[in-house]
């Protein structure tokens, strides 16, 4: 049986499975090749330096996020339903991460501070995704405001302490949900147009 092909994918699976196991200061490509059964210099011929592989592996698992809340975005339904859901999905993701495999959690933690830009580019999507969410709900006459795109941003912040991972040891606790609905609910009735 002929080896399996090198692909991006299974280099940044693999890079996964090192840094779980070794975490992101003793993580090598040495070990990712090590692991894939191939030299380092084909992990470095798809990606040319350790930095470029770790934030290609930051970027794959942000985006895991963004895909599961853009079919939310897509959706049909009332606009405040689907920002009700998206919200409350984004929560859910984030806890999940990090109450699921806090190793992992911690690894991803380093490598967001070492990969600005890739934490960057995640954070405008989510703010993209809240603004067409907040644009379909002004078409629809659900809510009201004069800037959809300043107004996801305010969302997205006024909601960061269910999202942001320096918030990660809150989410635990057993009041976060309610404090998350609480925060949720006054940023929909917020968002209401006024009769």
């Amino acid at each position: 049986m002929p080896p399996e092909t090198l692909t991006p994918e299974r280099i940044l699976e693999a890079t996964e499975e090192v840094l779980r196991r070794y975490g992101p200061a003793k993580a090598t490509v040495v070990d990712v090749a090590r692991a894939l059964g191939v030299s380092h210099g084909s992990v470095y011929r798809h990606f040319r330096t350790k930095t470029a592989l770790r934030e290609a592996v930051t970027e794959r698992w942000l985006d895991r996020t963004s895909k599961e809340l853009s079919v939310i975005v897509t959706a049909e339904g009332p606009a405040p339903e689907r920002l009700d859901r998206w919200l409350t999905a984004l929560f859910e993701a984030k806890r999940h991460k990090a109450g699921d495999d806090p190793e992992l959690f911690a690894t991803y933690m380093t490598l967001i501070g070492e990969s600005g830009g890739v934490v960057d580019r995640h954070i405008t999507d989510l703010e993209a995704q809240l603004t067409s969410i907040i644009e379909a709900g002004v078409s629809q006459g659900d809510f009201h405001t004069p800037s959809p795109s300043t107004t996801a941003r305010a969302v997205f912040d006024a909601t960061g302490r269910f999202h942001d991972p320096c918030y990660a040891p809150e989410w635990s606790r057993p009041e976060i949900t309610a404090d998350f609905e609480a925060v949720r609910d006054l940023v929909l009735r917020g968002l209401r147009t006024q009769t």
